[in-house]
């Protein structure tokens, strides 16, 4: 058996291990080892997946190209966590009606850059809500939509819980909060007071007009701090607001795996803190970062070694 066939089988037992549905990759991944094999690569590169993607003969079933990519780009991912040499081949080399979209992760001094920003528009009360807004979906992870729902009565100021009211899915939830968070909230809390004493809402946070902030006025003001702090500037990503949530969770993760924590048992916990359907929603983030999958296949391997003793 060849390293990369053992790095394929470790991959897609990792995968299995995190409850994500195998039949295309089973089949079709192999078949990309063998080529690699056939060619002499060490590891994926891009020339060889887009030449193998576009292979007539790869799979005699399958003659849609973006799954093979698509296959080929998740074993590649994996790949990049552990051998420096391997290339990720970008989205769109082979177009799709659906195409998974990577996340751009914030670095901490990027939220830091994009916050500073916000505290320096013109007028406070917007400057203030969107600082904070983005503070608050840094720190929890929360959906752009549900932070924008928040109503005062749904901040427990004693327990440190915010109340998630018929959020996705129709489901409810309690998200604990840092002392730290629910400070900056009660901050904004008093600025908002002050500069707008008679809201037409019962929103947390409001506009300029007292209405409840709407999404696409979020996200434009988002764009525009990205522009001008360069955050994401020659990235193939754009940066999205929606990012802040993937960024949470790899942190979290990544945290967690530095620690030695049990991370598969901690999942579930994850999983309901964010608002996912069930835990396999979560485990999508274990692909959004190279280093999550390196440690995730770590600690695989480490288990395996405890086993065989």
């Amino acid at each position: 058996m060849s390293a990369l066939s053992q790095a394929a089988e470790d991959y897609l037992a990792l995968r299995r291990s995190l409850g994500h549905d195998l039949a295309e990759a089973h089949r079709l991944l192999p078949r990309f080892v063998e080529y690699l094999d056939f060619i002499g690569a060490p590891t994926v590169t891009i020339e060889a997946a887009l030449a193998w993607a576009q292979e007539p003969k790869v799979d005699p079933s399958t003659s849609v190209w973006p799954s093979r990519m698509t296959v080929a780009r998740g074993f590649a991912r994996y790949m990049a966590g552990f051998d420096a040499r391997t290339q990720v081949p970008p989205p769109g080399l082979i177009p799709s009606r659906q195409r998974w979209r990577p996340p751009f992760i914030y670095s901490p001094a990027d939220i830091c850059a994009l916050m500073g920003e916000a505290r320096s528009m013109r007028w406070r009360l917007p400057a203030a809500t969107h600082e904070t807004v983005i503070g608050l979906l840094a720190a929890t992870g929360m959906r752009v939509g549900e932070a924008l729902r928040l109503d005062r009565r749904d901040i427990d100021w004693t327990d440190g819980v915010l109340s998630i009211r018929m959020s996705k899915f129709g489901k409810s939830r309690q998200v604990p909060v840092l002392p730290s968070t629910l400070a900056a909230l009660d901050s904004y809390a008093g600025v908002r007071d002050r500069l707008c004493s008679c809201p037409v809402t019962p929103s947390f946070f409001v506009s300029v007009r007292g209405t409840r902030m709407i999404y696409p006025v979020i996200q434009q003001v988002f764009r525009r701090l990205c522009d001008a702090t360069g955050v994401g500037a020659g990235s193939v990503i754009r940066p999205r607001i929606h990012d802040l949530r993937h960024t949470f969770t790899v942190s979290t993760l990544l945290e967690w795996y530095r620690a030695g924590e049990d991370v598969e048992t901690r999942l579930p916990w994850l999983s309901t803190y964010l608002g996912h359907r069930d835990p396999r929603s979560t485990y999508w983030y274990m692909s959004a970062a190279p280093e999550l999958l390196a440690l995730a296949a770590g600690r695989l391997q480490m288990s395996r070694g405890v086993m065989s003793r």
